[in-house]
């Protein structure tokens, strides 16, 4: 959730978008400011809370995985969804033409507006208070890149995954171009053979890849883990079936042995359970 704050204007800036200023030049006889300027602190705030995190938790890891760890925890992707996590969408003042945009789901605002309550919090409350609102969400997104080797680029594992699993290489293809010029999103969908594979969004072309990569990778090792699980369960029901058919097939009398392959797997199940114990 979001923090409480001293001062409650604080706040409403930093979720105030520059469309709705544009929109609203004053409210209470007061200029409406938007939430620009708390963004640019906060960035650097949230950079520097990152950093300084990451080299407390990991004395022994070197500048370059510690800097490929700091990338993934402040991407734009992945500030979009700190700032899901604490209500941001709906606290968002967004114009007319933002809000009917579906301003609100968009990664790049999600992620100002974050970086702005960031920067709000410092000078509301000070740098420790910022630090002990941050970290606990770097703690539960660290878990999650680490998990799904976000820290890594995504186009390189997919490709690699790919290469390896499905002689294919990956194809990517941008779908759209949406936004003013100054905001723009492009959309990206990587292929895998004649499939789509995933959909990703981006401030940039090379974002919107990475973002797609890594969806692609997601869903393809679910389906993996998927497809492993079913085949263990199969192998189950079968060797415990092939199992009760060898002991029906054996009798005292030295009655013929079924073979495994001789009759249906459900079949065999339910003709055995019907046959008589050995020795009758």
């Amino acid at each position: 959730m979001l923090p409480e704050f001293n001062n409650p204007l604080l706040l409403k800036r930093a979720v105030t978008h520059a469309s709705y200023a544009n929109e609203h030049e004053t409210e209470d006889g007061c200029p409406v400011e938007d939430n620009e300027r708390l963004e640019f602190l906060g960035d650097a705030i949230l950079d520097f809370i990152a950093a300084a995190w990451l080299y407390e938790r990991f004395p022994d890891v070197d500048e370059g995985r510690l800097t490929t760890l700091r990338a993934a925890l402040v991407r734009a992707s992945t500030l979009s969804r700190y700032a899901e996590s604490i209500g941001i969408p709906e606290r968002l003042r967004l114009g007319r033409g933002e809000k009917e945009g579906g301003g609100k789901h968009r990664i790049n605002i999600l992620g100002d507006a974050f970086e702005a309550v960031l920067g709000a919090l410092y000078i509301d409350q000070g740098f420790d208070a910022a630090y002990r609102y941050f970290v606990p969400l770097l703690e539960i997104e660290l878990d999650k890149i680490l998990d799904e080797n976000r820290d890594r680029d995504a186009k390189s594992q997919l490709q690699e995954w790919s290469q390896a699993n499905l002689s294919i290489t990956p194809r990517y293809r941008l779908a759209s171009i949406a936004g003013p010029d100054h905001a723009r999103i492009f959309t990206v969908q990587v292929w895998i053979g004649s499939e789509i594979a995933a959909t990703g969004s981006g401030t940039s072309k090379q974002g919107a890849e990475q973002m797609a990569a890594r969806e692609a990778l997601i869903s393809l090792m679910r389906k993996a883990e998927s497809g492993a699980a079913t085949q263990s369960a199969d192998a189950e029901v079968r060797g415990e079936a092939e199992a009760v058919l060898l002991f029906a097939g054996s009798g005292a009398n030295g009655g013929t042995q079924a073979e495994p392959g001789d009759i249906e797997l459900g079949a065999g199940i339910a003709d055995a359970s019907n046959s008589p114990p050995p020795g009758e």
